[in-house]
């Protein structure tokens, strides 16, 4: 018996909400949003206490971006929701075991705090990653 390889994303064709043009891109399934929260998940373990909050960071924005750039095309907004609302109580969450604050942390690691200051990136469908960017 032969098994196929089945892809992991849906390939197909959508539609532009502007014009109505058709074009043919990969849209996210949620086996992959999973995988990625499951990534997130162990990157943010309690295991990882020791290790700097900014090098935690950095190593959750790289599977962000890159996990990003793949689905650049085609309808992200709802698997981009998804990741977005799960990494950042899931930071927070693994900083204040870090630094061992007892409650749910919002008042001491802010939304503000995660974006503005240790520099977590947000997924949004219509921004480009600024790594790319010419200069």
């Amino acid at each position: 018996m032969v098994k196929f390889h089945r892809p992991t994303h849906p390939f197909g064709r959508y539609y532009t909400p502007r014009t109505g043009q058709a074009y043919l891109c990969p849209q996210p399934s949620k086996k992959s949003v999973q995988r990625l929260i499951g990534e997130i998940r162990e990157a943010t373990d309690r295991k990882t206490t020791w290790q700097e909050a900014e090098a935690k960071v950095k190593q959750i924005n790289r599977k962000l971006a890159g996990w990003a750039n793949y689905f650049s095309l085609g309808p992200v907004s709802k698997a981009y929701r998804a990741v977005n609302s799960y990494t950042a109580p899931r930071l927070r969450r693994w900083l204040c075991h870090k630094h061992k604050v007892t409650s749910t942390g919002t008042t001491r690691f802010p939304n503000e705090y995660l974006y503005n200051t240790i520099g977590l990136i947000q997924l949004s469908p219509g921004a480009r990653n600024p790594s790319r960017a010419k200069t």
